[in-house]
């Protein structure tokens, strides 16, 4: 399975964990980067030495490459950037905004940067920038989503930029990696697919709802506030689309979504939280590990695309 990314990073598979906010931490991180992929932290609203804090506890867990998703629109994103380069993080990716301020900062301490984008246009301008590669994440992903489906947006991309292309949103086994590959992506990026590993430890109560979830049990909400975002259906997320849909101020939905993320993934509160997760919730059944996951995703894809008959 080895490719452009794999020897870009340093890693065995080209499978990418990732940085959901409150759930990727140093223990899920450190277990896919053992299993051969490339596990990320978020580093979310973390001011730094809480950064610093999870960083070390990774690198005590492996000895693999891993890295960290830097939300740029966080108050503490400063210190973030400067504790990724004083602790030689291997690569970030970045995400809810533009890491144009930050890029030299990342590339003089030689960390990869590799930010998700959900537009062309965005893919060729981080590219211009000197990312290293680009995630292509599709709508039906969870948590924060664009408007273009995975289908459509890898190829667009791919065809726009000369660097390495990871394909994510709607990917969980064998055959959305493989169709990712057909599309022109060198890896694939999975989030929703790691909620069910044994090493998350997101809430019980949060796995269980994704364990249980159908293939039309997700809800986007927040299009007025200019955030989408994709979670499953429950009492809090149907009343924010009602009321959404009913010409709610946005100081009024923002009150709604403070800390409804948290609130599910820490505290297992699934009516009144946000539980994001992709579209791809309905074929995840099973609570397996990381190394399972990673393997055996690769393992299938391979096996696809050996029996594959036109």
């Amino acid at each position: 399975m080895s490719n452009a990314v794999c020897d870009l990073l340093g890693i065995k598979y080209p499978v990418f964990q990732g940085g959901m906010a409150w759930i990727a931490e140093a223990t899920l991180a450190s277990a896919v980067s053992n299993a051969g992929g490339l596990g990320i932290i978020a580093a979310m609203n973390s001011n730094g030495e809480q950064l610093r804090e999870q960083i070390k506890k990774a690198k005590e867990l492996t000895d693999k490459p891993f890295g960290v998703n830097l939300m740029l629109m966080s108050p503490y994103i400063k210190e973030a950037v400067e504790v990724v380069c004083e602790e030689k993080v291997a690569v970030v990716t970045t995400g809810a905004g533009n890491p144009a301020p930050y890029m030299e900062q990342l590339k003089a301490a030689n960390v990869k940067v590799i930010p998700v984008v959900a537009s062309v246009t965005l893919a060729k301008m981080v590219e211009n920038m000197g990312a290293s590669a680009v995630i292509a994440e599709g709508c039906e992903s969870g948590g924060h989503v664009g408007e273009t489906t995975t289908m459509a947006l890898v190829p667009q991309v791919v065809d726009a930029v000369s660097i390495p292309v990871i394909a994510a949103g709607g990917i969980a086994d064998g055959r959305g990696m493989a169709a990712a590959y057909m599309l022109g992506a060198c890896a694939v990026q999975m989030g929703t697919r790691f909620l069910a590993a044994k090493e998350c430890q997101v809430h019980p109560n949060y796995k269980e709802r994704v364990l249980k979830a159908s293939d039309r049990d997700t809800i986007v909400t927040g299009k007025k506030l200019g955030h989408p975002v994709r979670a499953l259906k429950n009492s809090m997320t149907r009343e924010f689309a009602k009321l959404e849909m009913n010409g709610a101020s946005e100081e009024e939905l923002n009150k709604m979504g403070a800390g409804a993320l948290r609130l599910a993934a820490v505290e297992g509160d699934v009516k009144k939280g946000s539980c994001m997760c992709g579209q791809i919730a309905g074929m995840i059944t099973t609570i397996e590990t990381c190394k399972d996951i990673v393997e055996g995703i690769c393992a299938d894809c391979k096996k696809v695309i050996e029996n594959f008959k036109f």
